[in-house]
């Protein structure tokens, strides 16, 4: 069976894979210049902008040959939320480690 803090460990990692995701498919229709004109292409800007926005400005993005953009910006914010997923399920981890061995150390006492 599924315990809530494990429940919460696998959803943490899935919305984190999710933003990863999403964010190294912008890293990767920026660089190799796809048209903003293209449905799907504008879904994935318009989708991850909120995620870009504490980011935006922090970095220049340099063009390759008027077509190719370097956006150092989004992969600066792919690099935290990958640090901040790791964070919250190593911290639930741990947790989920102490709260099973308080669990054991009751068991033993009574």
């Amino acid at each position: 069976m599924i315990t809530p803090p494990r429940l919460i460990a696998i959803l943490i990692n899935l919305i984190t894979g999710l933003i990863e995701g999403l964010l190294g498919l912008r890293i990767i229709l920026k660089l190799f210049g796809a048209s903003i004109a293209a449905p799907f292409v504008r879904w994935v800007y318009e989708t991850t902008q909120p995620l870009l926005t504490p980011f935006i400005g922090m970095f220049p993005s340099p063009k390759l040959l008027e077509v190719f953009i370097i956006e150092f910006s989004a992969l600066f914010a792919l690099m935290v939320y990958i640090f901040i997923g790791y964070l919250a399920t190593e911290l639930l981890e741990t947790l989920i480690y102490y709260d099973s061995q308080r669990e054991r150390n009751d068991k033993k006492d009574k």
